[in-house]
């Protein structure tokens, strides 16, 4: 038996690949499917089957490149119904990998068609089991997702049937391995470890924790945060089908000339800046919105970028495909190059350039007292704010940005001072402030993790979230 957690921070997802007697499986692919071909490549296996848990609402899964690849079928749950072929699991069937089982398990509520796959031994014992987004490490699957007519209690109602008919029952030392770790929206509050046990989350995990299912309900629905604008386009995505990753990238990975990258930016794409957010405030071309691929880079373009408008990139060198690829994996197809040179070439034609002055906390904090312009904006999201920020701060959250209305509140007299907590969001949202106009403002560095430990800078807490 060989089980390899295969996990993409930026996405906090986590796909797997299993495998017995040279036959594998992989659960929930991304849409970059190379990982999976050269690990069964390497390990001399083949690729017997592809399972999906759901239908993912915060990532483009691979399942169709997979199979036109591999000739494996795909495998959903019951209640599955799609734009393309796929075996569709009776609840309880059994699917053999060389001297192992994988059992379906209908566990609805997270999505109607939710599935989590138990796998049994050589011995037909209960090893793991891998849950999707039913089950998390300290949390279990939002039930307000892509769900149809469905209300949010009826399918909350729906995942305590299924948690504690098909998942407690389960004996105490059975591996969980969940689909997202820390970080994903799919949850509410994941822990921060991305494998368990059945027996770890029965005692620690608050919802297998509800007293009956009228507490589960109400435990599991209050609190939820609005979900990123991405999560029903991807859910339909997969549901209904995509272009292959191979021609994506053909049509995508194209130079551009500064001529027809200016000619594009004319005709409306959207210039998408790449590069480390620091590099990015010394100079970029006017427009650009900067996401820079150090951080939770698919995340935020998928909540902050149009999907119906074309795309072309900076990037910094040699990052053009990585670009492209974790574009994809959130759906966006509409990309029609990347600037020949980069940046450095557009700089050195002598075209105009943009930049973002960036100050630190203990600038700020020698300001606050003198200008009474002045109007620190605080881009986190509101539970941050909440837990502490700068007294008289504007908690104004990076998604709200998208919103040129809600910019247009913003007094031009003011004097803005943007930060987050690490300086990565804050970079992103004065990006999109120049981009409406905005320009008298500064990034504060190192964000609210040092601000708060700056002499001058006065902190509060719980006294007046902003959103």
């Amino acid at each position: 038996m060989f089980i390899k957690q295969l996990y993409t921070g930026c996405l906090s997802e986590a796909a797997y690949y299993i495998e017995s007697e040279g036959e594998a499986a992989i659960i929930d692919p991304l849409r970059d499917i190379e990982p999976y071909l050269t690990l069964a490549h390497e390990r001399n296996a083949s690729i017997k089957y592809i399972f999906e848990t759901h239908f993912h609402a915060d990532f483009v899964s691979g399942h169709l490149d997979l199979a036109a690849a591999t000739h494996a079928p795909i495998v959903y749950g019951p209640e599955t119904q799609t734009g393309f072929p796929v075996h569709i699991a009776t609840d309880g069937e059994e699917f053999k990998i060389g001297k192992l089982t994988v059992r379906a398990l209908h566990t609805p509520g997270h999505t109607l068609e939710s599935t989590c796959y138990l796998l049994l031994d050589d011995a037909g014992q209960p090893h793991a089991i891998f849950t999707g987004d039913t089950l998390f490490v300290g949390d279990v699957g939002r039930p307000d997702l892509f769900s149809g007519n469905l209300t949010k209690e009826q399918l909350a109602g729906m995942l305590f049937e299924s948690l504690n008919n098909k998942i407690k029952t389960l004996p105490d030392h059975v591996i969980v391995y969940p689909a997202h770790g820390p970080g994903s929206s799919c949850g509410k509050n994941l822990g921060p470890n991305t494998t368990s046990t059945i027996g770890e989350q029965k005692r620690d995990n608050y919802a297998l924790l509800a007293e009956d299912k009228a507490a589960f309900i109400s435990q599991v629905t209050d609190g939820l945060s609005t979900p990123p604008q991405y999560f029903p386009i991807n859910a339909q995505i997969n549901k209904e089908g995509y272009d292959a990753m191979n021609k994506v990238m053909e049509r995508s990975l194209q130079p551009l000339s500064i001529a027809a990258f200016k000619e594009k930016s004319e005709l409306g794409a959207v210039i998408l800046d790449t590069r480390h957010a620091t590099t990015f405030t010394e100079g970029f071309v006017p427009g650009s919105i900067s996401i820079g691929l150090e951080g939770r880079f698919a995340e935020w373009a998928g909540s902050l970028l149009p999907f119906d408008k074309a795309m072309i990139l900076v990037t910094a060198p040699g990052q053009e495909e990585e670009t492209i690829v974790r574009l994809a994996r959130v759906g966006f197809d509409k990309v029609e190059g990347y600037l020949e040179g980069g940046f450095d070439a557009w700089k050195a034609a002598g075209e105009k350039i943009d930049m973002i002055i960036s100050v630190d906390p203990d600038e700020l904090a020698m300001d606050i007292p003198h200008d009474e312009h002045l109007l620190i904006v605080d881009v986190r999201k509101p539970a941050e704010f909440a837990d502490g920020h700068v007294k008289d701060a504007t908690n104004l959250t990076l998604s709200e940005l998208t919103d040129p209305g809600t910019m247009a509140d913003l007094d031009e007299h003011l004097n803005l001072y943007v930060h987050c907590q690490g300086g990565y969001r804050s970079v992103i949202a004065c990006s999109l402030m120049k981009r409406e106009g905005i320009h008298n403002l500064r990034n504060v560095t190192g964000g609210y993790a040092k601000m708060k430990d700056e002499k001058g800078i006065e902190i509060e807490k719980e006294k007046n979230v902003l959103n």
